[in-house]
């Protein structure tokens, strides 16, 4: 997009080009390479090359030999490797398994440009490759195995990553701080065996005492292995610590040595994040790749304003690896990438996305966080705001308007995960009102998730009538402002704590308010998640209190198919379903059911006729013991008592015979 920015060289023949006959760090990504501040693993080269090192880029390297490791020549002080922008086995298989059809981080989209568990692959390669190089991996994949974990795709507890990756060091979190020290200290010289002091870093050490930090033990991968309340308790640790302010460091044994974790790093600060985003990238894929990465069309006219997110969400991996604590860029920062992107040939003048984790946190939850840190074992938002809430949306506001007045922006979206029970809070009202008026694109995707309060304290979600009172609130704005917009609430099937009852109360909800999702999301265990603990333990490590969870596939599939029992494929199991929770009352021909009944079944019985006005007043005649017509002279005229007698007689008779 700018003139003079290039990429960094991906061959020999490129750093020949340069005029390099050597370089310092060789740069391994799991995703192919696009150039862009969204993707992880350009975004710590380019930061590298900022330090004033030389960085080589290695995309997608075949993992069947060392020879595209070695084709480069080895690098003077080491390897970093990152496993992707989405983790490798969520973006090689759905929830029930199966493996996808594309991969939006790979040429075209195709499948089969990277293996399963790359950082693993990848580390293994390079050390075959350079035996004596020091050898670093951070990203989403190694941050969320840092210790044990269960693993979903094998349905087993496996070892922390860095028994299967022979790596030095393991970076966590969002890595920038770590990486830069890191190669500071390896560029002098000093043995990568000795950096083990390093905040947001892991390493492996047979003893104990190599740890820097006060620190606390967590039960052994053989402990968790064995005994689910032992890795509830060990989740419990992990989350317990995850604080840059007041976290210790965390000890994990296992076959005979320790995984010792340090503590987090401190989120960068504003100055920083404004130096990241304005390194020089080129902002597009590497021209190597013919039909181009999908990924960038997502994030191509996006720009991220923030990092970090303190929704609490339980099953989401953000707050073990960004961390709960918000930073943001500042404004002049913001406002210049938009400025950038107008020069882009491809720009329409539509910027898709102002937004991060959660589009409109912009500050820290509370002013006491930024001495004490996050609160242990407490959420700023769910099931009810915390006391201590900053709810205030001004800064974002001022943001968002300054940018409607670039010169070639026609409209700015706001369309990442919009906190509305967050927004709900700030009382001006003045943010709520722009985003409708000037923000949304026909729609708006919120994440209520379900409808069971139960349920929602399993999720870390706020209870239901938090987002009725949200809907009802976007309605007026949208009347007052003659504008027809729609809410499309994310939905999950289900996740620890769900019942089949649970899923039965959500569908009814739908029905009632006409809602018939197309795409139902089922809870999808990943690593590093409360939920994913409580999903193979049975064990809300919160509380430890034992939860129900359902695993067998074709419960998942009746409490999925419940959510969408307009489809016709789907009637068999919501039957199904509604038997099994005794709620056979949503099967037939009135308005509050579910689903009509198939012919001939015994739920097919017709609805009654409703009664005319005439049996009404039959019945009411025949209850009051009065005649049935008036006499043709209009008088009413009154039973004698011994008619009345004769005809309480007559009726006993009738009712004795039926």
């Amino acid at each position: 997009m700018e003139k003079g920015f290039q990429f960094l060289p991906v061959s020999r023949e490129e750093m020949i080009d340069r005029g390099w006959y050597y370089y310092d760090f060789l740069v391994v990504s799991a995703d192919g390479y696009i150039d862009h501040p969204s993707f992880g693993t350009p975004l710590i080269a380019r930061l590298l090359e900022s330090e004033g090192y030389r960085v080589a880029f290695l995309a997608q390297p075949k993992w069947d030999s060392a020879e595209d490791f070695r084709a480069m020549g080895k690098p003077r002080y080491g390897v970093f490797i990152g496993g992707g922008n989405l983790d490798s086995m969520v973006a090689h298989y759905t929830v029930a398994k199966r493996r996808r059809t594309r991969d939006l981080y790979s040429p075209r989209g195709e499948m089969g440009h990277r293996p399963d568990r790359p950082t693993i692959v990848y580390a293994n390669r390079a050390r075959e490759a350079f035996p004596d190089s020091p050898i670093i991996i951070g990203g989403l994949e190694a941050s969320l195995r840092r210790f044990a974990h269960y693993d979903y795709w094998d349905d087993d507890v496996r070892r922390p990553i860095l028994f299967d990756a022979p790596a030095d060091l393991l970076v966590y979190g969002m890595g920038e701080k770590a990486t830069v020290e890191i190669a500071r200290r390896l560029s002098k010289k000093e043995p990568v065996g000795d950096i083990t002091d390093v905040r947001g870093t892991a390493f492996l050490t047979p003893d104990r005492d190599k740890c820097h930090y006060h620190n606390v033990d967590c039960p052994s991968y053989e402990d968790v292995c064995e005994d689910k309340v032992a890795y509830a308790r060990a989740t419990k640790v992990q989350y317990g610590e995850h604080d840059p302010i007041r976290g210790k460091a965390i000890l994990q044994l296992c076959q005979g040595r320790y995984v010792v974790c340090n503590p987090p790093q401190r989120p960068m600060n504003r100055e920083g994040l404004d130096k990241i985003y304005d390194l020089p990238f080129v902002r597009e894929v590497h021209p190597m790749y013919e039909g181009g990465i999908p990924a960038i069309e997502e994030v191509r006219f996006s720009i991220t304003h923030n990092r970090g997110c303190f929704g609490g969400c339980n099953f989401c991996a953000l707050a073990f690896h960004q961390g709960r604590m918000v930073t943001s860029r500042s404004i002049d920062s913001v406002l210049a990438e938009a400025e950038l992107l107008t020069h882009d040939p491809e720009f329409k003048g539509y910027i898709h996305d102002v937004g991060g984790p959660s589009a409109n946190f912009r500050h820290a939850s509370c002013r006491q966080q930024k001495e004490h840190g996050m609160c242990r074992g407490k959420s700023c938002l769910a099931p009810e705001p915390c006391k201590n809430l900053d709810p205030d949306h001004s800064e974002y506001l001022e943001l968002l308007r300054r940018m409607r007045e670039i010169p070639g922006i026609k409209k700015v979206f706001v369309r990442s995960g919009v906190r509305y029970d967050y927004m709900l809070q700030d009382k001006k009202g003045d943010f709520f009102r722009e985003l409708v008026t000037h923000h949304i694109s026909g729609q708006l995707k919120v994440a209520p998730e379900h409808c069971v309060s139960s349920v929602l304290d399993y999720m870390g979600k706020p209870h239901f009538d938090v987002f009725l009172k949200f809907w009802k609130q976007y309605q007026k704005i949208n009347e007052d402002a003659g504008k027809q917009q729609y809410i499309v609430p994310y939905l999950m099937s289900s996740h620890p704590g769900c019942t089949l009852e649970d899923a039965v109360e959500l569908a009814v909800f739908l029905k009632k308010t006409g809602r018939r999702p197309e795409q139902v999301q089922d809870f999808y265990p990943t690593p590093g998640t409360l939920s994913t603990c409580m999903y193979y333990t049975g064990i809300d490590p919160r509380t430890m209190t034992e939860v129900y969870v359902a695993r067998d596939p074709h419960d998942k599939a009746l409490q999925r198919a419940l959510l969408q029992w307009g489809r016709i494929e789907k009637r068999g199991q919501v039957i199904e379903a509604l038997e099994r929770t005794g709620r056979t009352d949503l099967i037939g021909y009135g308005p509050e059911c579910l689903i009509r009944p198939d012919k001939g079944s015994i739920y097919d019985v017709p609805p009654k006729k409703p009664k005319t006005s005439k049996e009404k007043q039959k019945e009411q005649h025949i209850k009051d013991g009065t005649p049935l017509r008036r006499r043709r002279d209009g008088h009413k005229g009154k039973m004698s008592e011994k008619k009345k007698a004769a005809f309480a007689k007559q009726r006993a008779a009738k009712a004795k015979k039926k």
